[in-house]
């Protein structure tokens, strides 16, 4: 936000359970046009043509927002969405595919902190939450308690794949090399369908890239705004 700052408006809203945001209420099961209803309020402060970034689950969100966004849309970045439907959908056998159904499992099974160190070494690497301090181990896991909702509707969206093809808005689509197969496999599904996409594969980067390589994600944003 701050190196964009300077030549746009730059809004970054909370989904249900983070930040400030209410939690999902849990009377049903949460989807994801849940989450862009409720972010509603946030395309509309945005004006009549803006860009849309999102990574991960924000990712999967900003994918689905964009179909009912498109007259809107400048542009749409991606990193590594994490819309495990389509992978669940086209390739249930996959390495990929078993590999986030165990993750998804073992949340379902272990106790919250057990929960949260599955959730953070697979997605940040082994070893992860052994280095985490004490003081961040706590919050952590309180973070990780409120992500079921979040897991059903990446599960479950019932958007086809093959309807992504009507994003006809330029698209920067990131991955990392040293990424999850899973999400390596959703961006390789996403990408194979939408009709003008630029693939930035990013050598030795994982799935957080944003968020530890962050110079290098927001230059690369930035270079692709500054094009669109």
């Amino acid at each position: 936000m701050d190196l964009l700052a300077d030549r746009y408006r730059v809004i970054a809203p909370d989904l249900y359970g983070s930040g400030r945001s209410p939690p999902w209420p849990g009377e049903r099961p949460l989807w994801l046009d849940d989450q862009i209803a409720f972010l509603a309020p946030a395309f509309e402060r945005a004006g009549e043509r803006f860009h849309l970034v999102g990574h991960s689950y924000g990712g999967a969100i900003a994918l689905k927002a964009a179909l009912g966004l498109r007259p809107r849309l400048a542009s749409l970045v991606l990193y590594e969405p994490v819309l495990f439907s389509v992978l669940l959908e086209h390739a249930p056998q996959s390495a990929a595919a078993r590999e986030i159904m165990a993750v998804r499992d073992d949340a379902a099974h272990l106790g919250p902190e057990a929960v949260a160190q599955r959730f953070i070494d697979y997605w940040m690497g082994a070893g992860t939450w052994k280095e985490t301090p004490e003081s961040r181990r706590a919050t952590l896991t309180a973070a990780v308690r409120t992500m079921k909702p979040e897991w059903h509707s990446a599960f479950n969206e019932p958007t086809p794949l093959e309807a992504f093809a009507a994003l006809d808005v330029p698209t920067l689509l990131m991955t990392g090399t040293a990424s999850t197969a899973a999400a390596r496999g959703v961006a390789r599904l996403v990408s194979g369908v939408l009709p003008r996409v630029r693939v930035d594969e990013i050598e030795g980067m994982g799935h957080m890239a944003p968020v530890t390589h962050p110079a290098e994600i927001n230059a690369r944003i930035e270079r692709f705004l500054a094009d669109n």
